[in-house]
């Protein structure tokens, strides 16, 4: 009866293990990593099969530099992209470590010997340094004081394309040549080299190099990012060391003055800008522009004792697009700085300007080359007609005078007077492949011109402000003008103008040239505008010689991304600031400026005046908060400030 009873039980244990659920199996750590399949038919690289195909290529480490520096010897490959690196690391033991100090030891004496007998000097002293290194060493770990280890670097590098992970590779291969490292492709044994790059603890590459207890150290990727310089502002807290950050826009080691700030509604863009605007004048006697779009920066302006220009329909201020100012260069022939008037570019800044006029909100296609040459035919004629040339003394009624108190400035074109020399050289135009674009010209245009009480001739006419020296803000506010055409137009012809007036300036003399900040806010406004960010562009990449840094703030980083001819403004910002992102946008930003998976995911999750702060080549978490007395003037939350009045 017994055997009868244990045989049911058995059976029934049996029925319940077949009609378990699946699901309800406990699943083991490779079951829950691996993706749905894995092309390893190749010998060079794999193909990943998963809702998206990628392709994956492991690595590992050959070839090492005889002294390692913390933390530049995998800095590189640690933050490549998108990569999984893993490190293997075996404790040798000190007996071991003797006996084969010991052999090698003897191995160098010998051929040490051989040298000498041989009369080979070079070859006898290199082995004496590196027989006393060893047993350096050998004494060291006798001692107790030095350990070594056997070591393997495996990393699996991943790409949507097979030709993005040939790029990606040579990349690599020539990022870490810098440190004297070399790499090499697991050539035929790709599957072992993906397992080994997994969190599995299994090593199948076994490529292993030996270290010491010092060098190990410098293995290890937990570097605390203690960016900044030793002079400048603070600018916020590092948020993994505690300590605060100094920050210096025109610090020696920046390869360029520049600065973008990108963030989503709300996180805090303007507030960190106000704060280094304010701080840098009081402490480091920066010069700041604001080219306001939301009219946030006027309070900054009256608290630091600067100016604010409103530029709106029913405001008397006009900004002449045409204005010019001298600039010194170098002589290409004797090396010599002289004084001149670049009247060519001016030309061409000005015809850009007017092109965007001309294509108006819509951004007709109606607007071509022979558009463009009409336009600066016109434009040139202007300043010829005036005598104004390269040469400065051309700018003055008393051209012939030396003292400069007795001249007096020439009254510069316009905008209605080039609408009026070009409505002369259309009644003088004979070609007709021109009369289209002269008859088009002549209806858009006209909504620019005061005389004919045009809706947007607010840059018609004679300047009537001029930017003072010293003022530690001049707040341009464009924020009443209409935000689809009007803004981004005013933004351009202002970037024109501040160009001319504010940075320009900034060259005149390098012994006393300042140090001066431009600040483009909601610059994704241009970037419909083909000219308007042509100009921006240059800007960016001229400014450093004139001591300028142009800062760069925008919401939305994908229209940068999609636009390559905006790239050029990353490129040439060396400092770059990213607060809270939205979840649309961070996939690109991570591509970008290869960012690693936990900092794309806190940028998604961080919140108001958190961020990344990148400075060359390093990165670190940022807290920026304004002091009580900066955040009078600072924030622009309607409800906070109501609270903050409140509270007092």
């Amino acid at each position: 009866m017994s055997l009868k009873l244990k045989k049911q039980e058995e059976e029934s244990q049996l029925v319940s293990k077949v009609k378990e659920p699946t699901f309800l199996r406990k699943k083991s750590i490779k079951e829950l990593i691996a993706p749905s399949g894995i092309d390893a038919s190749n010998i060079d690289h794999l193909e990943i099969i998963s809702n998206v195909k990628r392709y994956a290529r492991s690595f590992y480490v050959s070839s090492l530099p005889r002294s390692c520096i913390f933390p530049e010897l995998f800095r590189s490959l640690y933050n490549f992209g998108d990569i999984n690196t893993s490190v293997y690391i075996k404790p040798i033991a000190e007996a071991n470590s003797q006996n084969e100090l010991n052999k090698v030891i003897t191995t160098l004496e010998t051929e040490r010997i051989v040298a000498t007998d041989r009369g080979n000097i070079n070859r006898e002293s290199i082995l004496a340094q590196k027989k006393y290194e060893t047993e350096q060493l050998r004494d060291e770990i006798a001692a107790g004081f030095n350990k070594l280890y056997e070591a393997s670097v495996v990393s699996t590098l991943f790409a949507y394309s097979l030709n993005d992970l040939e790029r990606l590779s040579r990349m690599l291969t020539a990022e870490m040549s810098k440190s004297l490292v070399g790499i090499r492709s697991a050539w035929a044994i790709q599957e072992e080299g993906f397992k080994s790059a997994l969190p599995l603890m299994d090593n199948s590459i076994k490529k292993t190099h030996t270290f010491d207890r010092m060098s190990m150290g410098t293995v290890f990727p937990f570097t605390t990012s203690n960016i900044g310089h030793d002079t400048g502002v603070p600018i916020g807290i590092n948020k993994q060391t505690g300590v605060p950050i100094l920050f210096d826009n025109f610090h020696p080691s920046l390869t360029n003055y520049n600065m973008v700030i990108f963030a989503k509604s709300g996180a805090g863009k303007s507030v960190t800008m106000k704060t280094l605007i304010s701080r840098s004048s009081v402490l480091m006697g920066i010069e700041s522009l604001a080219l306001d779009a939301e009219g946030e920066y006027s309070i900054v302006a009256e608290a630091l004792g600067g100016i604010n220009v409103v530029i709106s329909p029913t405001s008397k201020t006009v900004i002449n697009l045409f204005d010019i100012e001298i600039e010194r260069t170098k002589d290409e022939i004797t090396g010599r700085e002289r004084d001149t008037l670049n009247v060519e570019n001016k030309v061409e800044d000005v015809t850009q300007a007017l092109m965007t006029m001309a294509k108006g909100s819509t951004r007709t296609q109606e607007v071509n080359e022979l558009t463009k040459q009409i336009i600066a035919e016109s434009v040139a004629q202007e300043y010829a007609s005036r005598g104004i040339t390269s040469n400065p003394l051309s700018l003055y009624e008393a051209a012939n005078s030396q003292n400069a108190f007795e001249r007096r400035r020439k009254e510069m074109p316009t905008i209605g007077s080039w609408y009026k020399r070009l409505m002369e050289n259309a009644k003088a135009n004979t070609n007709k492949d021109y009369e289209f674009h002269y008859s088009y010209l002549l209806k858009v245009m006209k909504q620019y011109i005061r005389e004919y009480g045009g809706q947007m001739a607010y840059f018609d006419g004679q300047s009537t402000f001029d930017l003072l020296e010293g003022a530690p803000l001049i707040n341009i506010d464009i924020s009443q003008l209409e935000e689809r055409f009007a803004r981004p137009l005013a933004q351009q012809i202002l970037l024109s103008w501040i160009w001319e007036k504010f940075v320009k300036k900034n060259s005149e003399d390098k012994k006393k040239a300042k140090q001066k900040r431009v600040i483009v806010d909601e610059a994704w406004m241009l970037l419909p505008f083909p000219e308007a960010v042509d100009f921006l562009n240059k800007m960016a990449r001229r400014a450093r010689k004139r001591n300028v840094s142009l800062a760069i703030i925008s919401q939305r980083f994908q229209d940068f991304y999609e636009k390559p001819e905006a790239q050029a403004v990353l490129t040439s910002s060396d400092t770059k600031l990213f607060l809270a992102q939205d979840k649309s946008e961070i996939q690109q930003l991570k591509e970008v400026f290869k960012l690693s998976e936990g900092e794309a995911n806190f940028l998604v999750t961080c919140t108001r005046g958190e961020g990344l702060l990148k400075v060359g080549p390093d990165t670190t978490i940022i807290q920026i908060t304004p002091t009580r007395k900066e955040f009078e003037f600072v924030e622009t939350n309607l409800n906070k400030l109501v609270a903050s009045n409140q509270g007092k």
